[in-house]
């Protein structure tokens, strides 16, 4: 099965899911994640503001604003499929850009290096528990990753746990991911 194919067919089971599963089962991994000590030594979290069927972070950035940690979301730069993350302090400081996603305004945040975030939260539709993802399709995060030093943890609905994953020369691994049933620390693997 091709990565297209796995992504299509792991979305389209993701998308049967009654919005109640889908809030629970995203709270479960929420507060799985907090209970982690790369989170908890976290000052700055990247992360993108999810939209459905993706894992809800909402929880997860207010929980963030209220320990006093920064959270910096990613403004995507599709030509050259870049990004550079920005730190946010409220949703008045977003727009929405192509494919509905929501991405901070530039003149309302502030750039912020690859070496002042502690934690990334790295998002995908299908994954190993080698921690290797596929994503969305852009590349976007196997770049960024490619010399990113700190941690990386993906949120990910057990069904989107998959061994079935064809792994290319470009292709990096997180080093946790956290389902509503489990946490697989993926450099043990």
């Amino acid at each position: 099965m091709t990565k297209k194919e796995l992504r299509n067919q792991v979305l389209q089971q993701l998308e049967t899911m009654s919005l109640d599963d889908y809030k629970k089962r995203s709270e479960k991994m929420i507060e799985q994640l907090m209970k982690q000590d790369a989170y908890k030594k976290a000052q700055v979290i990247g992360i993108t503001i999810s939209r459905f069927p993706e894992v809800d972070t909402t929880s997860l950035i207010q929980a963030a604003w209220d320990a006093g940690k920064k959270v910096a979301i990613p403004k995507c730069v599709p030509r050259t499929r870049a990004m550079d993350f920005r730190i946010f302090t409220s949703y008045d400081e977003l727009e929405t850009v192509y494919i509905d996603l929501l991405e901070p305004v530039v003149e309302q945040t502030t750039a912020i290096s690859k070496k002042q975030i502690d934690l990334l939260i790295v998002p995908g539709v299908v994954y190993s528990k080698e921690g290797y993802r596929i994503g969305f399709g852009g590349g976007y995060y196997d770049r960024y990753m490619s010399d990113y030093g700190g941690q990386t943890i993906s949120l990910a609905f057990y069904c989107q746990l998959n061994q079935n994953i064809r792994i290319e020369e470009h292709d990096l691994p997180v080093e946790m991911i956290i389902t509503e049933n489990k946490t697989i620390d993926c450099q043990r693997k």
